[in-house]
């Protein structure tokens, strides 16, 4: 590699997959002289992803071992180095994290700031702090369908997030309905805490956050039933989940569902379909799909020993 010239800066690019990329942008403990980016190679190809990291000097084998490590899929595959200059970096390192636009929401990171539209809402979350920044399909979806029922004239009482992340979704209720109770859970104590400070940062008030395995928590337990419920989390997940989400939702509660593709949909429904809940309405972004279903007429009361089969790295999603 040439030597470094003044005000240039170097990009190392590889393939990864859906999954390495969720895993690098949720992750808090990385240590890493680089800046990382993650972005879709093919619209809604969930193998078809590619990890870019910018530095400010050009790799050394160390750095471009380090890099490599964090995507495990392109163990096959070289690194793709190139050298930019600074007016390069400075765009690039951007791209991708252009403001969001959902019915009444707005989401944008400090770079790209922007006024809500007028009687909407804007939201600052930073990306890289947790997922769930509104950029993927899944997490713009829920807010759709959150604004959907809001304007339908829909009214709810108690609100659970489960797998919040950034607290986005969280954040969406409290400015749709501000008088219920919010409360915003995830396993990951670091979201938790990304979701403590988001709140801070965007002037949310009053929503409870707790770290919980799912929804099997006596805190949780404590303040069911629910008549919004959201999980925007992965299909297995989402199906193993369906007998304890279902008794924390009050009859007739509305159930919001995402994090899974469209090729998952007829497990997800079934599951909850055995557990009384209704498919009432589904927004296609892509291969993504967002369910919305009716809980039904009388609590449910699971059968049985839970087992927690197919809950691993839920958190982890959008």
């Amino acid at each position: 590699m040439s030597a470094d010239t003044p005000g240039s800066s170097w990009k190392v690019s590889l393939p990864c997959t859906r999954a390495e990329a969720e895993a690098i942008d949720s992750a808090s403990d990385l240590v890493i002289d680089a800046v990382l980016m993650t972005t879709e190679e093919v619209e809604d190809d969930v193998e078809r992803w590619r990890l870019d990291a910018y530095l400010d000097h050009a790799p050394d084998a160390a750095m471009l071992a380090t890099i490599h490590a964090l995507v495990p899929s392109a163990s096959a595959h070289d690194p793709s180095v190139e050298r930019l200059d600074a007016q390069d970096w400075v765009t690039l390192s951007q791209a991708g994290l252009e403001p969001i636009r959902e019915g009444r929401f707005v989401v944008h990171t400090a770079a790209h700031a922007v006024s809500p539209p007028p009687g909407g809402r804007a939201f600052l979350i930073e990306a890289g702090q947790a997922f769930g920044t509104g950029h993927h399909g899944t997490t713009s979806g829920c807010l759709a369908m959150l604004d959907a029922l809001a304007v339908a004239g829909r009214r709810f009482e108690a609100v659970i997030d489960v797998g919040t992340g950034t607290g986005l979704l969280a954040f969406a209720a409290t400015a749709l309905w501000p008088a219920a109770r919010v409360v915003a859970t995830d396993i990951d104590p670091v979201a938790i805490a990304v979701t403590h400070d988001n709140a801070a940062r965007n002037g949310v008030e009053g929503v409870a956050l707790y770290v919980a395995d799912g929804a099997r928590d006596a805190a949780i337990d404590a303040a069911a039933p629910f008549d919004l419920v959201i999980a925007n989390i992965l299909a297995g997940p989402l199906v193993s989940m369906a007998p304890e989400l279902a008794a924390i939702a009050a009859p007739d509660a509305v159930i919001v569902l995402a994090g899974l593709l469209e090729t998952q949909r007829e497990d997800v429904v079934a599951a909850y379909a055995a557990c009384g809940c209704t498919l009432v309405g589904i927004d296609r972004r892509g291969d993504w799909t967002v369910l919305q279903l009716r809980g039904g007429a009388t609590r449910y009361v699971p059968e049985g020993p839970f087992d927690p089969k197919g809950r691993d790295g839920w958190a982890l999603d959008l």
